[in-house]
């Protein structure tokens, strides 16, 4: 679930390319296998959608290019069309409502937000520096306030670390697996003692991202962090959460009180859980089962900010998304020595297609 303008650049894409995108360089591709979109600011994944959940309402004509318009005529996304079902024309409205049942989305005077792929993001992204609520961004080499690897004189470093509003570069893009495999690296230094590199791989079953850290310093540092996706679902308080239970768990909004989980996670309001569990989860909204597999990775973060969301998105945009994270917390911090790698993944599929 993604704004109506990155909708717009993703249909007018063939295959793959570069542009603009909220003022940031994003990398784009629209293949046989199904679509990604990328940020360069903090090497984050905005869109993931493989072609086997793609269907006309969800953009234009799924994964074929944008036919050639003549020259001073709006684009088919801009244009008035008559040809489309009713779910898809209230994307061009000005004032669209929220709509659970495939239509696109949004409350006045913010953007749209259209239907489509794993993923969330805000249809109000902050202004640069900040950083873009939404995707899976980077918190690194601190996860939240945890700030073992801040290197500030007073440990006063940005919530969940520079990485995510760092600017990345592209190093290479390889064919995998019948999609598309990404490395990316900070354009400058983030940590005297820690670099870090990013890896996605995308294609028509799954997405893959990995956050790897390498010491090439000379002493011990604790490392924490987390792939923070924004998972997009038809309503987050309608979502239920399974592979947790027996769990036990640091509940953020009461003090980091300790708990176990019982059953499933019926998610019902505004939660910030910390399970020490390193098993796949399955997030199910209703209409689809997302099957959440971690990597190096002891800490599965739950959050979701209830009727109260932060000041970059509105309450309404924010009933479309659960964070489902892989991290390392103060459960389960890295002490990463002289010469060592750290991998944290996150691996996301239908459980019908795992």
């Amino acid at each position: 679930m993604i704004p109506q303008s990155l909708r717009t650049l993703l249909d007018e894409t063939d295959g793959r390319r570069e542009c603009e995108w909220a003022d940031r360089r994003v990398w784009l591709a629209r293949e046989a296998w199904g679509e990604l979109a990328v940020c360069l600011q903090g090497a984050q994944v905005l869109h993931y959608l493989p072609t086997s959940e793609a269907t006309p309402t969800e953009g234009s004509l799924p994964f074929a290019p944008t036919p050639a318009r003549a020259e001073g005529s709006p684009p088919a996304s801009e244009a008035a069309r008559t040809d489309l079902p009713a779910s898809e024309a209230t994307r061009n409205a000005p004032e669209a409502t929220r709509d659970n049942s495939g239509g696109a989305s949004s409350t006045d005077g913010e953007e749209a937000l259209v239907p489509g792929g794993w993923l969330w993001v805000t249809p109000t992204p902050q202004a640069l520096p900040g950083a873009i609520r939404g995707g899976i961004p980077l918190c690194w080499p601190w996860f939240a306030d945890e700030r073992g690897a801040d290197e500030s004189p007073d440990r006063s470093g940005p919530m969940h670390g520079p990485a995510r509003k760092a600017q990345w570069r592209l190093d290479a893009v390889d064919e995998h697996e019948g999609g598309v495999e990404l490395h990316l690296s900070p354009t400058e230094r983030l940590h005297s003692q820690l670099v870090p590199r990013a890896v996605i791989q995308a294609n028509a079953r799954r997405l893959h991202v990995e956050l790897i850290t390498e010491h090439v310093g000379e002493t011990p540092v604790k490392l924490s962090g987390a792939l923070h996706s924004y998972l997009a679902v038809a309503d987050s308080f309608t979502c239920r959460v399974t592979g947790l239970a027996g769990a036990r768990y640091l509940d953020k909004l009461a003090g980091f009180a300790e708990r176990e989980q019982q059953g499933e996670l019926a998610v019902r309001g505004g939660l910030d859980r910390i399970y020490h569990s390193n098993a796949e989860v399955v997030l199910d909204d209703g209409n689809r089962r997302l099957r959440v597999a971690r990597q190096g990775s002891d800490s599965a973060v739950v959050w979701h900010p209830g009727e109260a969301p932060p000041d970059d998105t509105s309450p309404a945009a924010a009933r479309r998304f659960l964070c489902v994270e892989s991290a390392n917390t103060r459960l389960d911090p890295v002490w990463l020595v002289p010469g060592a790698q750290h991998l944290l993944g996150t691996t996301l599929s239908c459980e019908a297609d795992s």
